[in-house]
């Protein structure tokens, strides 16, 4: 009886510890009590309290207070590291656990937008492929809009795409940002320059993606506070993949708006470089996309993955 009582005190006390790193998890992340206070659903004087017996246990500091602002100190950036890599441990557990209970053979269908299917999913489907090896998966490429398209028509379960629009019969899920540089080869006299005026645009010699591409619709949106529409900017080629466009880049003197993800390797070796636009930042997300309403367990798993892959909250 006595063992039984210890044991559930322990029990209670790891569960009590679990949440309070929540919520210093959270706190930390958002750098707010108010913001973590909404997102666990507690009052903000919880929050406080928590904060305080965590700070209480260890006997040392984890935020500065200044004001409404807060800032982690050294112990507070160390327990951060720590808390991080137990909730990474505890994502892999549920998505194993998922696994085992859902543990099936059929066919997912993918869809993937072309910079993502060439830059981001082969190390999600190759995780994907170790954790359920009997699950055939196949992969449909195309531009955002013709992978939509197929969604609609139920030609796929899931689609991974970029862009701005949106349709109503799709969900759309954000899981990882992205950034659109402008680039060039290295021995273009253009990296000479510190900046480049939204005005140069219209002087150089640009290579674009294919209409129905969300690469090229981010960039129309992006250009439109300043006035500067596609159909103005001399467009020598349209190309309907960035490995394409990278290759012509190296062997002329165009440039091209291109996904940082896609130019990583290239950049590393200066074979490609950035050129600065004076305040112009082309920021984006990639979307998982499923039709509205419309979900399996399988989906779900593949979903989950990408989220753990990423360290991401579903």
């Amino acid at each position: 009886m006595v063992c039984s009582k210890i044991q559930r005190i322990a029990v209670k006390q790891l569960n009590n510890m679990d949440f309070r790193l929540k919520v210093f998890y959270t706190v930390a992340k958002r750098l707010s009590f108010t913001k973590a206070a909404t997102e666990l659903f507690i009052t903000q004087p919880a929050i406080s309290k928590h904060i305080q017996e965590l700070e209480e246990q260890y006997k040392i500091k984890l935020f500065d207070r200044h004001g409404s602002k807060i800032a982690l100190t050294t112990a507070g950036e160390i327990v951060l590291k720590h808390a991080k890599n137990i909730f990474d441990v505890y994502r892999e557990i549920d998505f194993e656990m998922s696994t085992l209970i859902n543990q099936r053979s059929g066919l997912l269908r993918l869809g993937a937008s072309t910079t993502i299917s060439q830059y981001i999913i082969p190390p999600i489907l190759a995780r994907f492929h170790q954790k359920l090896q009997d699950v055939e998966v196949s992969l449909l490429n195309g531009n955002t809009e013709q992978i939509e398209n197929a969604l609609l028509k139920q030609e796929i379960e899931i689609g991974i795409v970029e862009g701005q629009s949106k349709n109503k019969s799709i969900k759309y899920t954000a899981f990882l940002k992205d950034e659109l540089v402008l680039v060039c080869k290295s021995s273009n006299p253009l990296v000479r320059l510190a900046e480049v005026a939204q005005e140069e645009l219209k002087q150089m010699q640009f290579l674009m993606r294919e209409q129905g591409s969300g690469t090229l619709e981010v960039i129309e949106h992006a250009l439109k506070p300043f006035e500067i529409k596609i159909s103005e900017l001399k467009i020598e080629m349209q190309l309907g993949s960035t490995e394409s466009i990278k290759s012509y880049l190296m062997n002329s003197d165009c440039v091209a708006f291109i996904s940082i993800h896609a130019i990583e390797k290239e950049l590393k070796s200066n074979e490609l470089a950035i050129l600065d636009i004076k305040n112009l930042s082309i920021e984006r997300f990639f979307y998982i996309i499923t039709l509205q309403g419309k979900t399996d367990s399988l989906s779900d798993l593949f979903i989950q993955n990408i989220f753990n892959h990423y360290n991401l909250k579903l």
